[in-house]
C-alpha cells in the first residue's frame, strides 16, 4: 500500500516539473505580447494642438460674413420666380410655429447645399477675370550683386595695368514690365468661355435652390400626413375602447358571449400598436423636415399650414413652354454648349501670334549709382508653336462641342419626359382624390351604422371590426392621395422651374 502511494507521488512530481516551464514560457510570451501590442488605427490620429482663440474667433466671423452674403445672393435668385422673402429671418422669430413658406425662407438662407452651390459659382466668376488678366502688365523687379574674376590672356605693360581691375564688383537693380497688346482674339475667346461657364454654374446653383425647395415641401407634407395618420389611429383607439366597454357591459348582463370581450381587447391592442407606430413615424418625419430645412431645432415646432385642397389650373402645353424658358438644368446645358463653342474659337486662334510691348530700366555698375540704362519696344512672337498639337486641340474642342450639343438635346428630351410624367401624376392624383373622398364618406356612414347596431345589440364584434377597419383604411387612403396630390404639384414646379397657380375651387 505504501509502495503504491510512493509511486503516485513520484508520477505527480514528474508531471509538475515537465509542465511548469512550458506554462512559464507561455505566460512570459503573453505578457510581453500584451506589453508590445499597439492599437490599430485606420489613420494615425493627429496630435492635439493648442486652440488659438483669436484665430477661431476670426474664422467664425468670416464664416458668418460668408453665410450672410450667400444668403442674400440665394434670396435674390429665389425672388426671380417666387415671392419676396426676408433673408435676415431666423428660427427664433417664429415662436415654435411655422408655415410652409416659413420653412422655405429658412431653407433658402440656411441650407448648406445652397451656400456650397453659390460659392462654387463664385469660383467660376473669378476665372473670367483671370482670362482678361492677360491684357494687364506683368511687372518684374530685382537686384543682383556679382564679383567677376577676369581671365587675363595678355602680358607686358597692358597686363600690369589690368591687374588693378582683375576683380570687378557689379550692383544691378532692375525693373521691367511686359504687356500684351493684341493676341487676335485669343484672350477674348477664353474670357467669353469663362463667362458662359460661370453662367452655367449660376443655373446649377438655381437648380440646387429649387431642389431644396422641393425637398422642404415634400418633408413638410409628410409631417402633415403623419399628423393626420396619428389622429386617425388615435380615433381608432377611442372607437375600440368604446366597443370594449360596450362588450363588457353586454357580457355582464349576459347579452353577449365572452368572445366579444376577448375580440374587443385584441382589436384595441392592435389599434394601440398602430398608434405607437404612427407617433414614431411622425417624429421621424419631423426630423426629416428639420434636415431638409438645414436647422436641427426645427423638429420640435408646430406646423401651421395644412395639405392643400385647392385645384391646380394647369395645361401641359403651357407647362412645357414654361419649362423650356425657365428650367435651370436646361439653361445650364445651353450655357455649357455655348462655352464649348467659344472653346473651339479659342483653339483656332491659338495659331495666331501675340503682339506685346516690353520695357526695362537698370541702374548700377561698379557702384550702385554709377550708370543706368533702359530699353523698350514691341515684339511679335509665337510661343512654343507646335502646329500638330494645335491642330489636335482644335479637333478636341470640336468633338467636345458636338458632345455638349447632343447633351443639350438629351436634356430637352428629359425635360419633356419629366414635365409629361409630373403632369400625368398630378392628374392621376386629382382623379384619385375624388374617388377616395367618396369612399371615405361611404366608409364613415358604414362605420357609424355598425357602431349603432352594436350599441343596441343587433350587430356583432366582427361586423364592427370590419366596418372600423374599412373606415380606417378609407381615411388613410384619402390622406395618402391628398399627400400625393401636393407632392406631385411640388414635383411639377421643380421640373418646370417655376411656380404653378392654384384656383379657388376645392377638391
Amino acid at each position: 500500500m505504501l509502495k503504491k502511494y510512493i509511486s503516485l507521488l513520484l508520477l505527480f512530481s514528474v508531471f509538475t516539473i515537465n509542465t511548469a516551464p512550458a506554462a512559464a514560457f507561455w505566460g512570459r510570451n503573453k505578457s510581453s505580447d500584451d506589453k508590445n501590442e499597439k492599437p490599430v488605427h485606420i489613420i494615425k490620429p493627429e496630435k492635439q494642438k493648442k486652440v488659438n482663440k483669436r484665430k477661431e474667433r476670426k474664422k467664425k466671423e468670416e464664416n458668418a460674413k460668408t453665410k450672410k452674403e450667400t444668403s442674400r445672393e440665394a434670396e435674390g435668385m429665389y425672388e426671380t420666380k417666387f415671392p419676396v422673402i426676408n433673408s435676415q429671418i431666423e428660427y427664433e422669430d417664429f415662436n415654435g410655429e411655422v408655415t410652409l413658406e416659413d420653412c422655405i425662407k429658412l431653407a433658402i438662407t440656411h441650407h448648406p447645399s445652397i451656400m456650397s452651390a453659390i460659392s462654387n459659382a463664385e469660383i467660376y466668376k473669378t476665372q473670367i477675370g483671370q482670362a482678361w488678366a492677360n491684357y494687364f502688365p506683368t511687372l518684374s523687379a530685382g537686384t543682383s550683386y556679382s564679383r567677376n574674376d577676369t581671365l587675363m590672356t595678355m602680358g607686358g605693360g597692358a597686363f600690369a595695368g589690368m591687374m588693378n581691375r582683375k576683380y570687378d564688383l557689379f550692383y544691378v537693380p532692375t525693373l521691367s514690365a511686359d504687356m500684351l497688346l493684341f493676341d487676335f482674339g485669343k484672350t477674348k475667346a477664353n474670357a467669353d468661355m469663362a463667362k458662359r461657364t460661370y453662367e452655367s454654374s449660376r443655373y446649377d446653383a438655381e437648380t440646387s435652390i429649387e431642389m431644396v425647395i422641393y425637398n422642404v415641401k415634400v418633408a413638410y407634407y409628410n409631417v402633415l400626413f403623419a399628423e393626420e395618420q396619428k389622429l386617425v389611429y388615435e380615433d381608432t383607439v377611442k372607437d375600440f375602447e368604446l366597443q370594449l366597454k360596450q362588450a363588457k357591459a353586454y357580457y355582464e348582463i349576459g347579452k353577449k358571449a365572452k368572445i366579444d370581450v376577448t375580440t374587443a381587447q385584441y382589436n384595441l391592442g392592435n389599434a394601440k400598436v398602430n398608434f405607437i407606430k404612427a407617433k414614431n413615424t411622425h417624429e421621424l418625419a419631423a426630423a426629416q423636415l428639420a434636415n431638409a430645412v438645414g436647422i436641427p431645432e426645427l423638429e420640435n415646432v408646430v406646423l401651421k399650414s395644412k395639405l392643400n385642397t385647392k385645384v391646380y389650373n394647369v395645361e401641359f402645353d403651357n407647362l412645357l413652354s414654361t419649362a423650356e424658358a425657365s428650367r435651370p438644368s436646361l439653361l445650364s446645358a445651353k450655357k455649357r454648349m455655348d462655352a464649348a463653342e467659344m472653346n473651339v474659337r479659342s483653339a483656332k486662334r491659338a495659331f495666331a501670334p501675340d503682339i506685346s510691348a516690353f520695357a526695362s530700366y537698370n541702374r548700377g555698375g561698379r557702384q550702385i549709382d554709377s550708370d543706368d540704362g533702359y530699353q523698350f519696344g514691341v515684339q511679335l512672337n509665337y510661343t512654343a508653336l507646335n502646329l500638330f498639337l494645335l491642330k489636335k486641340r482644335v479637333d478636341e474642342a470640336k468633338a467636345n462641342y458636338k458632345k455638349l450639343v447632343a447633351d443639350y438635346e438629351l436634356e430637352k428630351q428629359n425635360v419633356y419626359l419629366e414635365v409629361k410624367s409630373a403632369y400625368i401624376n398630378l392628374m392621376n392624383s386629382f382623379d384619385s382624390l375624388g374617388v377616395s373622398k367618396l369612399a371615405l364618406q361611404q366608409a364613415k356612414e358604414q362605420q357609424y351604422q355598425a357602431f349603432r347596431r352594436y350599441q343596441v345589440g343587433l350587430g356583432n364584434a366582427i361586423e364592427f371590426k370590419d366596418a372600423e377597419n374599412t373606415y380606417l383604411n378609407a381615411q388613410l387612403s384619402y390622406y395618402s392621395n391628398l399627400l400625393d396630390y401636393n407632392v406631385n404639384a411640388a414635383e411639377l414646379e421643380r421640373v418646370i422651374g417655376a411656380p404653378i397657380k392654384e384656383g379657388e375651387e376645392e377638391l
